[in-house]
């Protein structure tokens, strides 16, 4: 699949054709250095790579025996997940151009740690990978309500995490939250 791009669908993802996937965690204009270190570890697994968009402006309300998940909008307006999606798919196609490796796109809604932990049991992934977010007191405020979903992840499931770093690090001596 490396010159072609996988359609974007709402259809519940095939389990069995994943199983054993790396499953990576991506949002719009995100480094693509992610994806990029996803689909090394995929390759060396000889295992299929598993884009997950999680749009947090929608809910689960309830899930299919099927897998199909039925989601609500938290906003009457949905236009940006869509949106967003496409943003990823078209990120994810620019990072894989010329990749040779089986990768599909899949948007979840809800939590992303949840989401992506959901994701991971259904596929029985061997790997999660996300990014680490851009620092700034915006993204300190909200982690520090929210937690990180590298952290919270950590946490709440026993596959291997891989957490790729973004931008500078941070040094020794900074506060990583600030008090003012």
């Amino acid at each position: 699949m490396a010159d072609e791009r996988p359609e974007l669908t709402t259809a519940p993802l095939d389990a069995e054709a994943v199983r054993g996937a790396v499953v990576v965690g991506v949002v719009p204009d995100q480094n693509p250095r992610v994806v990029k270190e996803a689909a090394k570890y995929a390759a060396m697994m000889k295992a299929p790579l598993v884009v997950a968009h999680v749009d947090v402006t929608r809910f689960v309300t309830y899930e299919d025996p099927d897998g199909y998940v039925h989601s609500a909008p938290i906003d009457v307006n949905i236009a940006p997940g869509e949106a967003d999606l496409d943003l990823v798919h078209a990120s994810v196609a620019h990072a894989l151009e010329g990749i040779d490796l089986d990768w599909r796109i899949h948007q979840l809604v809800g939590d992303p740690a949840l989401a992506l932990k959901h994701l991971a049991e259904q596929i029985d992934a061997r790997l999660l990978v996300v990014g680490t977010r851009k620092r700034g007191i915006g993204e300190s405020i909200r982690e520090f309500f929210t937690g990180s979903v590298a952290a919270r992840l950590a946490h709440r499931q026993a596959r291997p995490i891989l957490v790729v770093p973004l931008g500078e690090p941070a040094p020794d001596d900074e506060d990583l939250w600030p008090t003012s």
